[in-house]
């Protein structure tokens, strides 16, 4: 089976308590004049503590348009996806020659060359390194590219693969937008990266090992979350119904996914899952009957650095590794939802 041999995770250069970041989007995101009651009630209700951002406050109001915001995330986005491989390698005990596939995923920049192709120099991969830049997936991005991995490693079981993930979210921030949408993603995306390092079945490492994956996307739910690209960037798609959506079908997929593994959700010992935000969780934890602890780690990063889009759950993950492993041979289940609407279910075997 696919192996996890580290995951590392890295944070945008500047660190801000919530109150802050809700004074910068008074200035930047509220027409002159504007009543800021919504936007602090939503800030307030958020449950996140402090976030990341990739420039300093002051310098937001200065991208005017998408393409100013864009060449900011290219170069954000390098020095923290260096700073992620080179940190996850590292942990692995492998040098950036060992790697043989990199996937690098984003949702909140793009660039061509890709950032993983500017990357290699830098990093010191081989020019022969296979790469596999993905774009649309979000937040399920963190779970997905794991699961993809695997796909790749049952196929290549000598090789090492590496997902990337760097969100620059605070960069999609929109001007003069008053929509619950924005506000709402002002209250909870902040900036970070991550780097997974797995090996295939013939290169065993310590960590835990996925079991299986699912895929799922539901229909006629295109509208739910995403974006829309206009002149000033990507302006955020979030529906409220998330959360009803969440309760009506994640339980039976989750059931589903364990029956086919011959578990049920008994047989979890950690539950990993993506901090999409309080109401969502809420609604795992509702419709999954978890404990009351379960979700600790998730409820924990949300409120040290808020929602990283794909990167989050990722540091749940390493969080999971390095503070609260599971017993040996048991198993975890690593959960993220995203546009599509779509959710991604990996198996972990500790």
């Amino acid at each position: 089976m696919t192996s996890i041999a580290a995951v590392h995770g890295a944070l945008a250069p500047h660190r801000y308590p919530q109150h802050e970041i809700t004074d910068m989007v008074a200035r930047t995101c509220l027409p002159a004049g504007a009543d800021r009651k919504v936007l602090d009630r939503l800030h307030r209700g958020a449950r996140v503590d402090t976030r990341h951002t990739a420039l300093p406050l002051d310098r937001y109001d200065a991208l005017r348009d998408f393409g100013a915001v864009n060449d900011a995330f290219i170069a954000g986005a390098l020095p923290l996806g260096a700073e992620a491989v080179g940190g996850a390698l590292e942990t692995a005990g492998l040098s950036p020659r060992d790697v043989d596939l990199l996937m690098f995923t984003s949702v909140t920049g793009i660039a061509a060359p890709s950032v993983d192709a500017r990357l290699v120099g830098r990093l010191g991969l081989r020019s022969d390194v296979k790469r596999v830049p993905v774009f649309g997936l979000g937040c399920v991005a963190g779970a997905a590219g794991i699961a993809r991995l695997h796909d790749y490693l049952l196929g290549r079981p000598d090789d090492v693969a590496v997902l990337l993930s760097v969100e620059l979210c605070s960069l999609t921030f929109q001007r003069d937008d008053v929509s619950p949408a924005n506000l709402v993603a002002t209250a909870l995306f902040g900036d970070g990266a991550a780097a997974v390092v797995a090996c295939g079945p013939r290169r065993r490492a310590a960590g835990p090992v996925v079991v299986d994956t699912r895929s799922q996307l539901y229909p006629d739910t295109e509208q739910t979350m995403g974006w829309d690209i206009t002149g000033s960037g990507f302006r955020i798609v979030l529906d409220a119904s998330v959360p009803d959506l969440v309760r009506k079908n994640l339980a039976a997929d989750v059931d589903g996914f364990l029956a086919a593994n011959g578990l049920t959700r008994d047989d979890i010992t950690a539950w990993v899952c993506h901090p999409g935000g309080p109401k969502v969780l809420e609604a795992v934890e509702e419709v999954l009957g978890l404990p009351a602890d379960a979700l600790d780690m998730t409820w924990r990063s949300l409120a040290a650095v808020g929602n990283l889009s794909s990167s989050s759950v990722l540091h749940v993950l390493r969080d999971t590794l390095a503070e609260r492993p599971p017993p040996p041979c048991t198993y975890g289940l690593l959960l993220a939802m995203g546009p599509g609407f779509c959710s991604e279910l990996v198996l972990l075997r500790w």
